[in-house]
Parts: C-alpha cells; sequence; structure tokens
C-alpha cells in the first residue's frame, strides 16, 4: 500500500509527525514477520509532501526539526497569497505529483488551505484506465464552528464530504457528521494526533532553555534549573477577525490589561499579527517590564512553546489546537472568539470561551484564575490515536483489494 500524506501549515505538522511515526513503526514490525504475512498487509510505502503553505523556517522549518519529522519527499514551494490564489496553486502543483506517484490513500489534516486543495484533487483525479483515484482520509474530522465567515469552517466541510475515511478526535464530531448525512461506515473515532505528539514530546520540552531564557525562574533557588517559576501567562492571536480589525483587536489587547498590569504576558506574534499593531498603532501596549506588560515575542519552535504554555498560569489564545493542548495540560485557557470547533475542551477541559469584547475577556481571565470546574483528559487523548489510523488504512486498503 503507497500512503501518501499532505502537510500545509504548522498545525498539520503536530498532527501528521504521528502518522508518520505510526507507518514506520507498523513497518518495523512487518520486517519482523514478514513471512506470516499476505501482500495486502505488507510494508506501507509512504511519500510525506509538503504545500509549502508556511515555508519559512519560524512557521515551518524548526517544527519540522522539533517532531523528528523526515524531510518531506515533495515541496510544493506554495508560499503566500490570497485564499484562491493560494489554493489554485496548491490544486494545480499537487496533481501532477499525485499523476506521477498513484498513491492509493492521500492523507489530509485539520482545516488549513491545503488540506481542503488536496482532498478535492484527490476526489475527482483517475490514476488509470478504469478511472480509480486514492482513498482519501482526513484527519481531525467533523470539527464545527457552525460559523461559515470563518475560512476553516469552510475547508472542515468541504474536506470531510470529499474523504472516504474520516478520523474525529470527540463525539461532537460524530454528530456533526451523522447530521451532515455522512454515513457510519466513514467514520473512525481514533483520538487525537495533537495529542500524540504533545504527550510523545513533554520530557524533551521540559529540556527548553526557554524559561530561563525569559527570566521566567526564581534566581533566588539554591537550584535554579530547578527553581519555582514564576507567574506569567501566554498569549497567541492569529486569526484575520481578530488582527485585521483594530477595533477587534483594541477591545482584546484592553481586555488583558488587568492581567498584564499583575504578571508578564508573553506574546508569541505572527509575522501578520505584528504588521497589524504597527499597522493600527497599538504598540502601547507591548511596553513590557520584566514583572509585568505584554512582551512580544517572536514565533517559537514547538518544543519552546510547549515548555511555555505547560508551566503558564494562563493561556490566552484564538488557536483551536492550543484550545486541545491546554486541556491536555491542565492549563487554564482563555478563547478570544465567539465559537468552538472544539466544544470537548469546554465541556471536558479547562476551556472558556470569551468571545472578543473587553469585559468578557475581563470576566473569562478573572474566572480561569481560580477555576471551579473539575477538568478531565477527553476520551482517547491517550498518546495512541495514530496507530489506530494505521490499523484503520490497513483494513480499509485490504477492502479494498478483496473488492477490486
Amino acid at each position: 500500500m503507497k500512503i501518501m500524506t499532505v502537510v500545509g501549515a504548522r498545525p498539520n505538522f503536530m498532527k501528521a509527525a504521528p502518522v508518520v511515526f505510526a507507518i514506520r513503526d507498523h513497518n518495523a514490525k512487518v520486517s519482523a514477520q514478514s513471512g506470516s504475512l499476505s501482500n495486502a498487509e505488507r510494508d506501507i510505502e509512504h511519500m510525506l509532501v509538503h504545500t509549502g503553505q508556511h515555508y519559512d523556517e519560524a512557521m515551518s522549518g524548526s517544527f519540522f526539526s522539533d517532531l523528528g519529522l523526515p524531510k518531506p519527499d515533495v515541496h510544493l514551494e506554495v508560499g503566500s497569497g490570497s485564499h484562491a490564489l493560494q489554493t489554485a496553486e496548491i490544486m494545480r502543483r499537487f496533481e501532477g505529483v499525485l499523476l506521477a506517484e498513484k498513491p492509493d490513500v492521500v492523507v489530509v489534516f485539520g482545516d488549513v488551505n491545503s488540506t481542503a486543495a488536496c482532498a478535492l484533487v484527490a476526489s475527482k483525479i483517475a490514476l488509470d484506465s478504469c478511472g480509480t483515484r486514492p482513498l482519501i482520509a482526513h484527519v481531525e474530522a467533523g470539527l464545527r464552528s457552525f460559523d461559515s465567515s470563518m475560512p476553516e469552517e469552510i475547508n472542515r466541510v468541504m474536506t470531510d464530504h470529499l474523504s472516504d475515511l474520516l478520523f474525529v478526535t470527540e463525539e461532537s464530531a460524530i454528530q456533526n457528521l451523522h447530521r451532515e448525512g455522512i454515513g457510519p461506515e466513514k467514520i473512525h473515532f481514533v483520538g487525537n494526533t495533537m495529542i500524540d505528539s504533545l504527550l510523545a514530546s513533554m520530557e524533551r520540552a521540559e529540556k527548553s532553555a526557554i524559561l530561563d531564557q525569559f527570566g521566567l525562574r526564581d534566581r533566588d533557588s539554591s537550584d535554579v534549573a530547578q527553581g519555582k517559576v514564576r507567574r506569567y501567562a501566554v498569549l497567541t492571536l492569529h486569526r484575520p477577525s481578530n488582527v485585521d480589525n483594530r477595533n477587534t483587536f483594541l477591545e482584546i489587547l484592553e481586555g488583558l490589561e488587568e492581567l498584564s498590569s499583575s504578571c508578564p504576558v508573553l506574546f508569541s506574534a505572527h509575522p501578520r499579527t505584528r504588521k497589524r499593531i504597527a499597522e493600527f498603532g497599538l504598540e502601547r501596549f507591548f511596553q513590557a517590564s520584566k514583572e509585568a506588560g505584554i512582551r512580544l515575542l517572536d514565533p517559537l519552535g514547538y518544543l519552546d512553546f510547549l515548555c511555555l504554555m505547560k508551566h503558564a498560569a494562563l493561556v490566552v489564545t484564538d488557536s483551536g489546537g492550543i484550545q486541545e493542548e491546554t486541556t491536555c495540560l491542565m492549563v487554564p485557557c482563555v478563547t478570544v472568539r465567539e465559537n468552538t470547533e472544539r466544544p470537548v475542551t469546554v465541556a471536558r477541559g479547562t476551556n472558556v470561551i470569551a468571545g472578543t469584547r473587553k469585559e468578557n475577556i475581563r470576566r473569562a481571565v478573572k474566572e480561569q484564575t481560580n477555576p471551579r470546574k473539575q477538568a478531565q483528559i477527553p476520551e482517547k487523548w491517550d498518546g495512541k490515536a495514530a496507530g489506530r489510523i494505521v490499523e484503520v488504512l490497513m483494513r480499509e486498503f485490504r477492502k479494498r483489494t478483496a473488492d477490486s
């Protein structure tokens, strides 16, 4: 069986890495018992395709290194552009890769433009004279914000309805897919590969020097390396609806003034977010001292950011993935959005949806300073999701082979 996994943007890398490693582990087991296996159960030939949607070192290269991902077999080098231009260019370049490599399965992740573009190409392609196309597998299927103004929501819905195999992370996703008329035979509740990456990386993340680099350990401790971590918060903002609208961005920053007056707030800022800060004249919010204020940071690598997030007193974000990671880490999270496509992080996790009004943000921050609810790790967020995915891929490929 030939599997092609496709990544394009930073959130994809954490979701894809465990699947790549699970395929490697499958092949290692096959090597140990190859004499007793049928042809359909033998080695998986794997290809990793990077579309280049995130393409610089901070947004892409360092994450490959931190996660231990191999160098992509194919790099489409698409780069940035409008949604239409970027999606069209991914489709144009990916079609040639599919025709040349003829994979049995194409695996896409999450909800970025690369996800929808590559699923659409794979759904229409004919790889032989019989019109055979690859099976399309969507990892992190079924999540819904029910907000069609979000480009990611459009990508999610389209990819799910094009895919043959839908790998879901939480129960709400199963219900969403059923409501949209997708048959249960396509849906597989496997858990969360982003949490696979987090759990596999924790030991290495703890060795990060990031806390010392930013002066977040108590220097009065007799053992600086094990010193008590000072109270701080972490902030991430990247969604256009938050950072491309001056009034919304201003409301969020004003909503965080009370928090930032009591402790440092470390803001790992997307390049576009930094551009908007200057464009909107919001620099006054980032006059940070060692003890307080919002401190602008360049984008961080995966391990450094994971360490920073784990030891934070609070994380404020508009990222879906960070809602999940903070739930797994049991770190209080305030989400500055009006909705979430990951309701399990609110129902069972550590997440509170605050919206973008400053009064609501202040209220949520106070609520999360002393959280009252007992958080739980969601079902199947156990570090084994990728292994379950590979098992399903093998089973479905055997079915297709038997039927052909």
